[in-house]
């Protein structure tokens, strides 16, 4: 039985000593806050499909050689990252009628990952990067990214959605992650030049990091895994130097 089953729906049969309105306020919010809550539910469920999709497309990069990866993340852009751009507009436009903070758990991993299919998309080439396509390294702002996704970042001073700095910084550290895997599998494609932009990208932002003053104990355990997505990938250099596969010049 819901709570508000258990008020029952006869105010009427409360003794004198209680204003019947007390329970009626209590059960009208509450009904709100459940009706609100099964939007946002189908809204988040819907943008999670998507970021699915785009994750999925992705994926494809740990068997693609860097050379084709403009024509796939062409694909990625169209048929992975607007759709999420169109859940977020979805979401924000309902979610900025109520408190931001009262419902915000209920996105913020998926914000996180739709930040992190388009850090990771950018890196990658992709996103209308004014560089070549297909050349690598390009890291986005935060401020970049809600420019794309169409939405405030960082918002201070009104009730509104928005994309937090801790959603930025823990999307960060999902790329990391991505793409140490990705600098194991580019050695098996025999680009060992990605993997060596990898690892200098990789500790690059991670020295980032040590100079932010974290008091989120998330995003701070988050940052420090990042340490072993950097280990991971010097592993993989050393054993490439061990067996002389490095260019020269990182020989």
């Amino acid at each position: 039985m819901s709570v508000m089953a258990s008020f029952g729906n006869s105010p009427a049969n409360l003794s004198g000593m209680i204003d019947p309105a007390i329970f009626e306020y209590l059960k009208a919010h509450g009904e709100e806050e459940i009706l609100v809550g099964d939007k946002l539910h189908n809204i988040t469920t819907a943008l999670n499909r998507h970021i699915s999709t785009c994750q999925g497309l992705l994926s494809h990069i740990h068997s693609t050689a860097s050379s084709n990866f403009p024509s796939l993340l062409k694909n990625v852009e169209e048929t992975g990252i607007q759709p999420e751009i169109e859940g977020v507009g979805e979401l924000a436009q309902f979610s900025s009628q109520f408190p931001y903070y009262k419902y915000n758990h209920r996105w913020s991993r998926s914000i996180q990952n739709v930040v992190a299919t388009i850090l990771l998309t950018a890196w990658l080439g992709g996103m209308g990067s004014e560089a070549r396509p297909g050349e690598l390294g390009r890291l986005l702002t935060i401020e970049e990214v809600g420019e794309i996704l169409k939405v405030p970042v960082n918002v201070k001073d009104r009730d509104t959605f928005h994309i937090t700095i801790e959603e930025y910084l823990l999307a960060l550290t999902d790329i990391t992650d991505e793409l140490s895997r990705l600098a194991m599998n580019s050695v098996t494609m025999g680009d060992v030049s990605l993997t060596l932009h990898i690892s200098k990208f990789i500790k690059d932002l991670f020295a980032g990091f040590q100079l932010l003053n974290l008091k989120n104990d998330i995003v701070r355990k988050r940052v420090d895994a990042v340490k072993y997505h950097v280990k991971k990938v010097e592993d993989v250099i050393y054993d490439l130097a061990l067996r002389n596969l490095l260019p020269a010049t990182n020989a």
